[in-house]
Formats: C-alpha cells, sequence, structure tokens
C-alpha cells in the first residue's frame, strides 16, 4: 500500500469502483469526454480554410492580411502551449480543461460578431490561446488515465477527435456557405462542443499521476477505481510512481537536461517540427484556395472537396487508433513519411505539368497524403510527446513539444500563400517533400518504439541512453 492520506474532492473518490463489466466503459467514456478537446481544437483551427474566403471580401483583405487571418489563431496557440506546462501542473488537467472550455465558449462568441478585421485578430489569438493548450492538456490526461495496454489506442482518441473536428468545420463551413449565411455563425458553432466539455469535466476523475505526484494517494487510488482499475492493478500503478521517486523531484526544467531526457525532448520537439514542415497544414487552411488554383472556380464545390478530404482524415485516424498498440509507433512513421513524400512529389508535379481541370486527381493525391497523414504523425506526436516523458516533466515537456508544433504550423500557414507566390504551387509543395525525406530520417534515427511498455519503461529506456548513443532499434522491444 502507498503511505498518505490526503482532503479530496468527493466527485474524483466513490464509493465503489465500477463493476467488471464497465472495466473498460469507463476508459472510453472518461477518454471520450476529454477528447472533446481535441475536437475543439481541430474545430477551431480547420474553420479558418473556408471562413477566409467570405471574410476576405467582407474585410476586403490583401493577400497579406489573409495569411494573418489564417494565423492568428496559431499566434494564440504559441503563447497558449508555452504557458500551459507551469499551469497544468499546478491546476490539474481537469481543472485546465473546464477553464479552457470557458475560454472556448467566449472566444468563439466574441469572434461571430466582430465587426472589424483587429477585432476579429484579437479574438482568434484568445481562441488560439485554448487551443493551444488543449492541446498540450488532453493528450497528457489521456496518457495518464489509460492503463498501458490501451494507451495508444486512447491517446490517439485525442487525434481522431481534432480530426474530426477539423472535417467537421469543413461541412459547417460548406453548410453555411451553400445557404448564403456567411462565416460569422461558422465560428459560432463551436460553443455546443465547448459547453459539452465544461460540463462534462464534472463527471470526470482528475489524473491519478498528477494527483499521486502531489502527494493525493487516496484521491489517485479513487480515481483508478473510477477508470476500472483492478486493486492489484491499482497498487501497482501507485507503486511504480513511488519507486520512480517522481514525487521527490520538483525541478522540472533542470530535469529535462539531463542526457536521458534531453534525447526525449529532442525527439518529441523533432516530431512537433517534421509533423508541420512536411506540409499538413497547408493542405488543412488552404485546400480550398489550392483546388481553385487546379481549376476549381465555385467557392463551394473548393469547400466540398475539402470536406472529401477532411472525412478521409477521420477515417484513417480511426484506423491509426486501432492498429497503433499491434504494429508500434515508428513502422507508422516511416511508413507515413514516405508516402506522404511521394504524395507531395506528385503534386508538386501536377502544378508543374498544368493542374487545369486536374480537380479530381489532386483530390485523389490530396487524399492519399491526408490517410498518410492521420496513420503517422497525425495522431502519433501526440501519443508520443506524451508518453516519453516522466511523470515529473511530463506536463512541461509535452508542453514544449506543443509549444513547438505551434510554432511550426504558424511558420507554414503564415508562409505558404508567399512560398507559392516566390516558388510557384509545384515549388512550394516539392520544398515540403523535401523536408518528408528529412522526417523519414529522423525517425529512422533517433525515434524508439514505445509499444506496449509502461510508463516507466519508458522513462527507464531514457535512462539508459544517458550511457550510450541510441539506435534505431534500441527501445524497439515487441
Amino acid at each position: 500500500m502507498i503511505p498518505g492520506s490526503d482532503s479530496h474532492n468527493p466527485s474524483d473518490n466513490p464509493a465503489i469502483a465500477p463493476p467488471p463489466g464497465t472495466r473498460n466503459a469507463s476508459i472510453y467514456l472518461v477518454a471520450g469526454i476529454a477528447a472533446l478537446g481535441g475536437l475543439l481544437v481541430g474545430y477551431n483551427t480547420g474553420v479558418i480554410a473556408g471562413a477566409v474566403l467570405f471574410i476576405q471580401k467582407d474585410f476586403h483583405l490583401n493577400p497579406t492580411q489573409e495569411e494573418i487571418a489564417v494565423s492568428a489563431g496559431l499566434m494564440g496557440a504559441i503563447i497558449g502551449a508555452l504557458c500551459v506546462g507551469p499551469m497544468n501542473e499546478a491546476l490539474g488537467r481537469k481543472r485546465m480543461l473546464k477553464i479552457l472550455a470557458v475560454i472556448f465558449i467566449a472566444g468563439s462568441l466574441a469572434t461571430a460578431v466582430a465587426p472589424t478585421y483587429g477585432f476579429f485578430l484579437s479574438c482568434r489569438i484568445i481562441v488560439g490561446f485554448g487551443f493551444g493548450a488543449t492541446g498540450s492538456v488532453v493528450p497528457v490526461y489521456l496518457s495518464e488515465v489509460a492503463p498501458a495496454n490501451l494507451r495508444g489506442r486512447i491517446v490517439t482518441f485525442n487525434q481522431i477527435a481534432i480530426n474530426f473536428g477539423i472535417a467537421l468545420s469543413y461541412w459547417v463551413n460548406l453548410a453555411f456557405a451553400a445557404t448564403g449565411k456567411g462565416w460569422r455563425p461558422m465560428f459560432a458553432v463551436a460553443v455546443i462542443p465547448s459547453a459539452i466539455l465544461f460540463l462534462g469535466m464534472f463527471i470526470t476523475p482528475e489524473s491519478p499521476a498528477w494527483l499521486a505526484s502531489h502527494g493525493r494517494w487516496d484521491a489517485a487510488r479513487h480515481a483508478l477505481q473510477r477508470l476500472g482499475r483492478k486493486p492489484v492493478e491499482i497498487e501497482q500503478e501507485l507503486n511504480s510512481i513511488r519507486r520512480a521517486g517522481e514525487l521527490k523531484e520538483k525541478r522540472a526544467w533542470r530535469e529535462l537536461l539531463r542526457p536521458g531526457l534531453r534525447l526525449a525532448l529532442v525527439v518529441a520537439v523533432g516530431l512537433a517540427f517534421f509533423q508541420q514542415f512536411i506540409g499538413i497544414n497547408a493542405v488543412i487552411y488552404y485546400a480550398p484556395i489550392i483546388f481553385q488554383n487546379a481549376g476549381v472556380s465555385s467557392a463551394n464545390t473548393a469547400i466540398l472537396a475539402t470536406s472529401l478530404v477532411g472525412v478521409v482524415n477521420v477515417i484513417f485516424t480511426v484506423v491509426a487508433s486501432l492498429i497503433v498498440d499491434k504494429f508500434g509507433r515508428r513502422p507508422l512513421l516511416l511508413w507515413g513519411a514516405a508516402v506522404m513524400t511521394i504524395s507531395l512529389v506528385a503534386l508538386g508535379t501536377i502544378f508543374a505539368i498544368g493542374p487545369n481541370k486536374a480537380g479530381y486527381f489532386i483530390l485523389l493525391v490530396l487524399s492519399l497524403y491526408i490517410a498518410a497523414f492521420a496513420l503517422s504523425f497525425g495522431p502519433l506526436f501526440g501519443l508520443m510527446s506524451a508518453e516519453i516523458f516522466p511523470t515529473r516533466v511530463r506536463a512541461i515537456g509535452s508542453s514544449i513539444a506543443t509549444f513547438a508544433n505551434w510554432v511550426a504550423n504558424l511558420l507554414v500557414s503564415i508562409t505558404f500563400l508567399s512560398l507559392v507566390n516566390a516558388l510557384g504551387q509545384s515549388g512550394a509543395f516539392w520544398l515540403y517533400a523535401t523536408m518528408g525525406v528529412l522526417a523519414f530520417v529522423f525517425c529512422q534515427r533517433l525515434v524508439p518504439e514505445t509499444k506496449g511498455k509502461s510508463l516507466e519503461e519508458i522513462e527507464h529506456y531514457w535512462e539508459e541512453q544517458e550511457q550510450r548513443v541510441p539506435t534505431p532499434t534500441s527501445g524497439s522491444k515487441s
């Protein structure tokens, strides 16, 4: 037994554990509620793709202002990702998600009524703070409530939700574009899932790892009961935290500079950058414009084609959640990088030859590209950035990786139209293809396999790296 007791919130500590039949159901319910945060990340990032076609006309934007309109939320996301680590450690995962839900509600309503371009940008920065912070909190929370044998599947709930949110935003864009209601209700719709997330977090338990790391052993034990763990599993998980000494080390930033954990940080930040530099959000944010450049003249048709790409994204992210714990992280990353690179070369070639009336073929190649992303870098960045850090530095390490991801996201989104003007559409895609090659090499050389390992076993792997240089298979045990 773990010594110690605490005063705890009754909502975190039911008198009895769930019946055996609800063991996995408890995990999936909690994961589904928390993943609404991911849906809001996806919706609030994706909605701008269709909305900007109408915002540009309402506010009479030039191309530079259009890039800024697309990227304003990402500027806020960088701030949110940078600030959320210490807040997540101090307040806990559950309380942070409640606060972020309120930010989404207020920010979405304000964006929907923005009277000027400047006010619109300010509101998008506020919402961006919310989705930047949420992008770090949700994967951490999911990784800490999931048992090791389900962690890959549970954490990929977040990416499924993100991609579902993106697809939903495309279809909402299409619905309001077709009815002539414009861009304002496109943003207002986000209030609905935000309110559901806020209310849902009242019935979920706090992260057991966070509770234990703050000395609240009884609350952690009850949280694990609510998550369907058997008594022996509860004691094993709490004992693992104690053996790892995760309550004694408070210098999280200094810990990340240790040789082993420094390599973990390099892997997390590297995945963050490459996930974006392969060009994914050039496609997510500018797909309607890409289709128009390929000869699709109607805005509604361009948004419809974009919506179909969004559906592909959701479908293959669901597939990823089903296979990630079977095939492992490394193989999916390597195959994903290869297929995405080939797709980008093909896209560049199409635009170099002449894209007129090539809309259907571009839709096919973009769908292949998106499918490869959804099976690899899409879900696996969030999963691995949450699971490769020990509990004592997980919130801060994950927030650094998320911060890097949003910085890279901003760089891609705010430069895409400028790249197209400077290099042409083909040159832009070929540049992203070059980054795909580098991403393949990075994953092959540095990223370890974490499939089926407990969080403590992953920490032990990094401790071993303090004594030797990692090899591509040094962390791979199936």
